[in-house]
């Protein structure tokens, strides 16, 4: 039976959606059907499509109650919606059902796991939100909450850790058909730590043990996580609060970071050998990642920075986007990232120069537009001295533009939006150290219509950034303080 509160969601959701035009979205990023996106949440492979559902609230577009939206793909970047999939609508999930994951069932059904938050009235006008752990079953279009909900609560966390702070779970089958999950959570210390649970059936879970702590080395309370092995490696993605800088490796506020080292399954330990940033751009947060049916390893995050939401004026009918999918691998101990392979398929329209010195401002004909795809590689022009700058500027026309500038003695790389139409005092540039031998560095841009993703040396690092330039700014140009050389191959995306 679906609720009243799921039902009135379902019927504003698909009226809503008929007022914005294609157009209005991007091409191939993932918008809310209407109002507020945030957090990737059960992301999955079913019945032979993707699913993707998200935190949503469908009223407006700003944080409201959570919601669960929902979209289908069969290539990750064509998204068809299908109605809302969970509602805030039982006493323990009343103020929202945040964020969670997905699995199968043997009997072919498709599992949820998600955090029901319920406010609890401490005293005077404080009011806390008590956060606890919930199974949805369903077969990829309605779902059911399980009657015995929440399956986690405060009982099932460890000795002086919040209650108030539980939430995220990720949950994956095993190689013997049992659940595991880890939940991010707060302990005593006010740091993050990751618990791990498991589960014979998927509904009965109990505590395993305390998979990493922070220790106040990431930022705070660590949210979104996620866990899962790769190229002989485990990997823990999480999205820790209030980070400090170091260096050019994480910036301040809500951050990613990404943790490779070995997993003791039996013990439910793990021991960290590496840690990175996932995302060196502005705007990227609670990535979720997918096993796909070829063994790849995809991973989605939510395109926007919570300190900079108000780069979008609540009055537009949908706010907040998500990544491109990215295919994941490991090198030389360090995360790769590079655009699911389906993308090349969009391509079209092949423009080419090769060798091309550029000193000062340079337009090249045909290299244009809000929807690109664009191979660059920098480098000296040869027989002269190491060039001081380079810039390419993109979403641009006599008001606005964006760029992404390279300078080669510092192998600084900085992507900068100040000038892209926003009129809110947020972030506007991240800078990120690049690898650069010589001053020479690859680049692949990808724009499409209100962002751009740099995937920087075939994805040894990326940098996103969502702008909301009108679209008549679709002009790109280069410039060099000195002279650089560059090789460009840019494609139209259909």
């Amino acid at each position: 039976m679906t609720s009243q509160t799921l039902r009135e969601a379902r019927k504003y959701e698909e009226a809503s959606e008929k007022l914005i035009g294609k157009e209005e979205r991007p091409d191939f990023h993932l918008t809310p059907r209407t109002g507020w996106m945030n957090d990737p949440n059960g992301f999955s492979y079913y019945k032979g499509r993707y699913h993707l559902f998200y935190q949503y609230y469908p009223y407006e577009s700003k944080w409201g109650p959570m919601h669960w939206g929902h979209a289908v793909s069969s290539d990750l970047l064509h998204w068809e919606y299908l109605p809302c999939a969970l509602a805030p609508d039982e006493a323990y999930d009343r103020d929202g059902c945040f964020s969670g994951s997905a699995a199968v069932l043997p009997d072919g059904r498709q599992l949820l796991m998600y955090t029901g938050v319920l406010k609890e009235h401490q005293e005077r006008d404080i009011y806390r939100e008590v956060q606890t752990q919930c199974m949805a079953v369903g077969d990829g279009i309605d779902y059911e909450k399980y009657e015995q909900n929440p399956v986690l609560d405060q009982r099932d966390i460890p000795e002086g850790s919040s209650r108030f702070d539980f939430r995220d779970p990720k949950m994956w089958m095993k190689a013997d058909g049992t659940y595991a999950c880890v939940v991010g959570n707060r302990p005593a210390d006010g740091s993050g730590q990751i618990l791990l649970y498991e589960s014979a059936d998927g509904f009965q879970w109990k505590f395993k043990s305390i998979l990493v702590s922070n220790h106040d080395r990431f930022g705070k309370m660590w949210e979104c996580p996620d866990f899962f092995e790769l190229d002989g490696k485990w990997v823990l993605l999480t999205s820790p609060q209030d980070m400090l800088p170091e260096g050019f490796e994480y910036h301040n506020g809500n951050g990613t970071l990404c943790l490779i080292g070995d997993y003791d399954e039996e013990n439910g330990s793990f021991k960290e050998m590496q840690n990175q940033s996932v995302d060196y751009g502005i705007d990227f947060y609670a990535p979720q990642t997918v096993a796909a049916p070829d063994g790849r390893r995809i991973m989605i995050g939510w395109m926007q920075n919570w300190d900079a939401c108000g780069i979008r004026s609540p009055e537009e009918p949908w706010f907040g986007q998500m990544s491109l999918p990215r295919e994941l691998s490991l090198k030389d101990g360090r995360l790769y990232q590079r655009p699911v392979r389906e993308f090349d398929a969009l391509r079209r329209n092949k423009i080419e120069y090769t060798d091309v010195a550029v000193s000062g401002v340079v337009k090249l004909d045909g290299i244009k537009g809000r929807k690109v795809d664009m191979e660059l590689t920098v480098r000296p022009e040869g027989g002269q001295e190491l060039y001081q700058k380079f810039a390419v500027r993109f979403a641009q026309d006599d008001t606005y533009y964006t760029s992404l500038s390279f300078r080669p003695r510092e192998s600084i790389l900085k992507v900068d939006r100040k000038f892209s139409g926003s009129r809110r005092a947020i972030i506007h540039q991240r800078r990120s150290l690049v690898n650069t031998a010589d001053g020479e560095l690859k680049l692949r841009i990808i724009l499409d219509r209100f962002s751009v993703e740099v995937f920087v040396n075939d994805g040894e690092q990326v940098m996103s950034a969502a702008m909301y330039t009108r679209q008549e700014a679709d002009g790109i140009s280069f410039f060099a303080d000195g002279t650089a050389n560059i090789d460009v191959v840019k494609y139209e995306l259909e």
